[in-house]
Parts: C-alpha cells; structure tokens; sequence
C-alpha cells in the first residue's frame, strides 16, 4: 500500500491494517521455515508496509502530521522549556 493511501486511513483501520498485516507476515514466515514458499521478496514488503503503517501511527500520535489529537500527558511544544546553552551566563 502506497504512503498517501496509508496516511488517508482514520486510526481504527490503521490498527486493522498493521494487525492483518502482521498476521501475513507471520503466516508467510511460518511457510518459509517451513520450505514451502521462498517469499523473500513479499516478506521485504510486508515488513517495510509495517513500519510505514507505525510510522504514520506514531505521527499522528505526536502531531507530527495528519489528524492527531494531542495526548493528555503531552505538553505543546510552544510551553516546552529551552535549553541551557554551554557557556551561557557564564
């Protein structure tokens, strides 16, 4: 699945997703180990969509990108404390 399509999903069918998604890529490693498929190839895939999905999940989690409601024990980073430089006020 492409990033644009993945990002266009509402948080309950990224969950869906990952889980099929998961799911396959366990089978598929099952019938590798197994001898009865040589899916390098799919598993390269399966993997790289995982983290895609995760990636998009965790972004929307920070607020990063997309439609995510910040978390109730994030602060924003406009309240966030600046940090001591070395040598300042010295």
């Amino acid at each position: 699945m492409e990033l644009k399509k993945i990002r266009a999903l509402s948080e309950s069918e990224i969950a869906h997703h990952e889980k099929t998604t998961a799911e396959q890529l366990f089978r598929l490693r099952f019938q590798v180990a197994l001898g009865q498929n040589d899916g390098v190839k799919k598993l390269r895939q399966l993997r790289k969509e995982i983290a895609q999905v995760k990636t998009v999940a965790r972004e929307r989690e920070l607020g990063i990108r997309g439609e995510a409601t910040p978390a109730a024990g994030a602060a924003p980073a406009a309240e966030t404390k600046k940090r001591k430089t070395k040598g300042a006020g010295k």
